[in-house]
């Protein structure tokens, strides 16, 4: 009987805070500043540039909404589009794009969320994640290819990873 008391009263302890959590009807979210923001996508365009890359890059919060973008003068004007919807496809998805246009191919199960509105399976879009969470996209286009823009996009990553690693 002592034993079960003990039980019940470790598992409480366990249980409550998590349910006091809950209760309340709210919780707490990581935002990146607009500066962190600012910072990834200049390092990504830095790094299309020493390539001789122009590109356009943007950055996009968890929930998908732009929080930077930058566009490079000789940029394409279709890079303006293409890298935002590349920046909300990983951070919607949770899922680098490139991994996305592999998985979603023409009769693999996850084909059909390439119908999904805004939705870019090609490469060029990384999570922002760090320490647990997930701060949004970045996406990149304008280099030759899906891998070159995911490289840049990196850069962009890497340049942070300091900040958002806490």
């Amino acid at each position: 009987m002592r034993m079960r008391h003990f039980l019940m009263a470790a598992g409480l302890s366990i249980a409550l805070p998590a349910m006091a959590q809950t209760a309340s009807g709210t919780f707490q979210i990581k935002v990146l500043t607009p500066e962190t923001a600012l910072m990834a996508a200049q390092a990504a365009m830095a790094a299309c540039r020493a390539q001789g890359y122009q590109v356009a890059v943007a950055v996009v919060d968890r929930s998908g909404l732009a929080q930077v973008f930058l566009r490079d003068r000789y940029a394409g004007a279709h890079t303006f589009d293409v890298a935002i919807n590349k920046a909300w496809t990983a951070a919607s998805f949770r899922t680098p794009t490139l991994e996305l246009a592999n998985e979603s191919q023409p009769g693999k199960p996850m084909s059909g969320i390439r119908s999904t509105p805004r939705m870019l399976a090609v490469g060029g879009g990384l999570v922002i994640e760090g320490a647990g969470s997930v701060f949004g996209g970045i996406g990149v286009s304008g280099a030759p290819g899906g891998e070159a823009d995911e490289a840049c996009a990196r850069a962009g990553l890497d340049a942070i990873a300091d900040r958002i690693e806490f």
